[in-house]
């Protein structure tokens, strides 16, 4: 599968939905030779490629009512909302183990996004190119106004998906011809403009560039879907999305909620594997 992408989105919760469609490509032996995923989609992705199946399920669904993992009163401490240390540090070493002998040893490339909170513009953190890429994926996923700034490499950085929600451009400008994306929302979403640019000043008053990305968010991510449109009608894109709109919105710990969104990632991965392998292999004999 050379010049071949996968393009994972972000959406908090909603990444369990990835999780699915990931899992049974696991189970098929499916790995693209590139990957690209923003926030949950970073995080989904190195579970990938560390060819886990079940782990990124496990970690959102067993810990969601772990105040460790999700609590409110850190707000109020000036902290994010999710303890990123428990996250990032003693999930992955001590409570559900990551496989780093797998990951390092994986020859898939990875990409993950993250918004450059002084220019406003995203930033790419390649594996093997980075100092660190668990906290490339750790700002990847820190959520704005309710994550807190990642220093790294010089540059203060949040949440890959305000700057670049859906990195399809970068996966094209990395040679990758033919992308398989997967999308968190159903077909004919769109991102509604909300009146952000109020409290984005508010937490953000010294980013200037920061605040306009967080307020034209809904453009960008509104007109890459049109951008993928376009690719999919050209046949160089194969999309994966749900079937229904996704009723989980902001931070949900309905457990039974998270299951059925999991279960429906993989069921449509399921469904729609042989259009999938058929495309990828017409691809492969150009």
């Amino acid at each position: 599968m050379k010049n071949m992408g996968l393009v994972l989105e972000g959406g908090g919760m909603r990444g369990l939905y990835t999780a699915g469609v990931l899992d049974y490509f696991m189970e098929k032996g499916l790995y693209f030779p590139y990957v690209i995923g923003v926030s949950a989609g970073a995080c989904n992705a190195i579970s990938y490629i560390s060819r886990q199946k079940g782990r990124s399920r496990k970690i959102n669904i067993d810990f969601v009512n772990d105040h460790r993992y999700l609590n409110y009163t850190n707000l109020l401490k000036g902290k994010g909302i999710f303890d990123m240390d428990f996250i990032f540090d003693q999930i992955p070493n001590n409570l559900i183990p990551f496989n780093y002998n797998a990951f390092n040893a994986a020859t898939e490339r990875l990409v993950v996004p993250a918004t450059d909170c002084q220019s406003g513009m995203p930033v790419y953190f390649e594996r093997d190119k980075c100092e660190d890429l668990y906290s490339a994926v750790k700002a990847s996923s820190s959520l704005p106004f309710v994550g807190e700034m990642v220093f790294m490499e010089e540059k203060l950085l949040l949440d890959g998906g305000i700057a670049d929600p859906i990195p399809i451009l970068k996966a094209i400008q990395d040679g990758n011809q033919m992308n398989v994306i997967v999308l968190t929302r159903e077909n004919n979403y769109r991102k509604e403009h909300f009146m952000v640019e109020f409290i984005a000043k508010y937490f953000y008053s010294d980013y200037t560039e920061l605040i306009h990305a967080i307020t034209n968010r809904h453009n960008i991510y509104n007109t890459t879907l049109e951008y993928i449109a376009e690719l999919e009608e050209k046949g160089k894109v194969f999309v994966i999305r749900p079937k229904d709109p996704v009723k989980i919105k902001g931070i949900v710990r309905d457990i039974n909620k998270l299951n059925e969104l999991y279960t429906n990632g993989y069921n449509d991965a399921a469904s729609s594997f042989e259009k999938m392998s058929l495309w990828i292999r017409r691809f492969n004999e150009e």
